[in-house]
């Protein structure tokens, strides 16, 4: 993405399902849990920029012993920071202490049956160390504790951190991942009170009842009281001091969620390639979790996969499929490559099939997979051509004849390695025009490749959110190469909405799709539109969330799609330059084909998936109408 969006947090839990001595005597190390994590959340780690942490927890200890240890980290690499930190306690050792695990679970934090970690991703507010995962409520009761760590945006904090209030509480802030702890942990208190309260008349002393309440505890019923107004995409992983442990994924299926498992471990992560790296089995024994379900994990060693609340129609984000995801998952890569492959003709079309005089290219290096398709689908084309040359040939009195066939036969897309990012490249200069000229250095680009004023240039880019990338960068960089035109292609549609469900998305005048529908509107005369949208939207501001509908959506229907993406093109063009600036985009209708599985795409079409959406979305207009530069949830 030429254009930097802040990435998905990113989950991994572990448990355990075997003692210590197991690992050590059939995988060489105590450390087999630690050392799987710390791989787990390495293959993990485009999911995580601002911080990280991870959270054990020991089964079955004596009271006095410390069974809950945590790490985070802000540092610039703060996966580093934390595992140094952990091996730290175990470098010094002698080989005998590595060996005898009772002492090692006695003595040493990090030495847990479960494990979660986290990585970071703020889509708002600061970086402070209390702003990363885990999170952990503390209670002297081991049933009360809670350590959780999400991948999660709820567009309702509002109306949760009020009940939260109205129960009681407290709260020391307000924030989504507070109120999503203290929702959880209320009602982990509520649960444990309920249990003991029915057994304590029946005589059990209250040492027994906390044995009781270990094996009674209903993480199922917890679940779906906890989350029966929670509105947005999550995915949260929960770890309970008495060993249960769980992980919830959003009714919507938004938000990603994968398991593993066999008679060692219960694995889960938000991505799959990292369980099958991670664990070396093959993707079909990845499952993913169920939308609306939670995988359960009970301190005896259980599983299960339970329903929490009522399942919606299937939404997971399109955005994991062609951006945020590893593209080593196997269908997450061929679901690339055909968001490329898909838009082959209509570039084909826009270069009249010169394939002679156009290059084709990328912008580094998540569009890779697209390019690949594309040129994939480019050269089937070719080959219609090539096959329809020879068939004339064929026909012709006297044969074929040979160097004619050889120049039809040599006939291939013009793939090249045109733009690359300068990734040293730092701008400290104070002066804003000298900063400017800083900036579109940014790229380097190969000279000589592209013939002057004759040649079409073709750069694949997954998505263009706001264009400042494009237009300061990358364009004003290749039109130093002299190109005839310049036809930008994003494997994604325009983005014209904001998203409130995990991406950094959440302000309008941010979205290059939505300054040229401003700019249409005003050439066209019909700014007035833009004052009745926002009197609609602030006529709904009392109204109840599920009577609240997307007021902005029908300001598009008022041009093409090819009008707006023209009058992106007008926007991302630097002043000065001679090539022709052309975009193409990936309609919708075509995003499903390539991605059928994955159909949230509430950025591209404004169908949210959850009622908080639509409110979300009119108070993000509104904010641009007032000029207001603030969240919008």
């Amino acid at each position: 993405m030429s254009d930097s969006i802040k990435h998905e947090c990113g989950i991994a839990l572990i448990r355990l399902r075997k003692p210590l001595e197991y690992y050590r005597e059939n995988h060489g190390t105590a450390l087999y849990g630690v050392n799987k994590l710390h791989l787990l959340m390495q293959k993990q780690r485009n999911r995580g920029q601002d911080g990280a942490g991870i959270a054990t927890i020991k089964l079955d200890t004596n009271p006095g012993t410390r069974y809950i240890s945590r790490k985070r980290s802000n540092d610039r690499d703060p996966l580093k920071a934390i595992f140094t930190g952990v091996y730290d306690y175990f470098n010094k050792l002698t080989p005998e202490q590595m060996q005898d695990t009772a002492w090692l679970k006695e003595n040493l934090p990090y030495t847990g049956e479960l494990l979660l970690g986290h990585l970071r991703y703020g889509t708002h507010g600061g970086n402070s160390i209390e702003a990363v995962h885990p999170l952990l409520r503390q209670n002297n009761w081991i049933s009360r504790n809670l350590v959780l760590a999400g991948n999660f945006n709820l567009t309702n904090v509002d109306e949760l951190f009020q009940e939260l209030v109205e129960l009681g509480q407290y709260p020391k802030e307000k924030s989504d991942t507070i109120t999503m702890l203290e929702k959880i942990g209320h009602f982990l208190d509520d649960e444990v009170q309920r249990l003991f309260t029915w057994y304590k008349p029946e005589g059990y002393s209250n040492i027994e009842i906390n044995d009781r309440i270990k094996k009674g505890l209903d993480v199922q019923r917890l679940l779906r009281r906890a989350s029966k107004k929670f509105d947005g995409g999550y995915a949260m992983a929960g770890l309970i001091g008495h060993g249960d442990a769980f992980v919830m994924r959003d009714p919507s299926g938004i938000r990603p969620a994968f398991y593993y498992q066999d008679d060692e471990v219960v694995v889960c992560a938000s991505e799959r390639p990292a369980i099958q790296t991670t664990f070396g089995v093959h993707f079909s024994k990845v499952k993913e979790i169920k939308p609306g379900h939670a995988l359960i994990i009970k301190a005896d060693g259980r599983v299960s996969e339970e329903p929490f609340t009522e399942p919606l129609e299937r939404k997971a984000c399109s955005f994991e499929r062609i951006y945020f995801s590893r593209g080593t998952d196997r269908d997450i890569y061929l679901e690339r490559k055909r968001l490329g492959e898909q838009l082959a003709e209509t570039v084909l079309k826009e270069v009249d099939y010169d394939f002679k005089n156009t290059v084709f290219s990328f912008v580094p290096n998540t569009a890779e997979s697209s390019f690949y398709g594309l040129v994939q689908g480019v050269e089937k084309r070719l080959n219609e051509v090539k096959a329809d040359k020879i068939s004339k040939l064929c026909k012709k009195k006297g044969g074929i004849d040979a160097k004619k066939l050889e120049k039809v036969m040599s006939m291939r897309a013009r793939v090249e390695k045109i733009v690359v990012k300068d990734e040293k490249l730092r701008t400290f200069i104070a002066d804003d025009n000298s900063r400017g000229d800083m900036v579109s250095h940014g790229y380097d680009v190969t000279y000589g490749i592209v013939k002057n004023e004759k040649d079409n240039l073709v750069l694949v880019d997954d998505s263009i959110v706001r264009g400042t990338t494009l237009r300061d960068s990358i364009i004003t960089a290749v039109s130093k190469l002299r190109p005839k035109k310049i036809i930008v292609v994003s494997s994604a549609p325009q983005i014209r909405y904001p998203d409130c469900y995990g991406i950094d998305m959440s302000r309008m005048n941010n979205f290059v799709a939505f300054k040229a529908l401003v700019a249409l509107l005003k050439e066209n005369g019909k700014t007035k539109l833009l004052e009745k949208a926002y009197k609609r939207c602030k006529a709904q501001e009392g109204l109840l969330v599920d009577d609240i509908k997307n007021h902005l959506a029908p300001l598009y229907d008022e041009f093409s799609y090819e009008e707006i993406s023209d009058k992106i093109a007008e926007i991302i063009t630097p002043k000065g330059i001679k090539p022709e600036i052309k975009v193409i985009y990936q309609t919708v209708s075509d995003l499903h084909k390539a991605c059928p599985e994955n159909t949230g795409d509430w950025y591209f079409s404004g169908n949210y998936p959850t009622p908080g959406g639509n409110r979300v979305v009119n108070r993000a207009f509104i904010n641009f109408m007032e000029n207001r530069d603030e969240r919008a949830y």
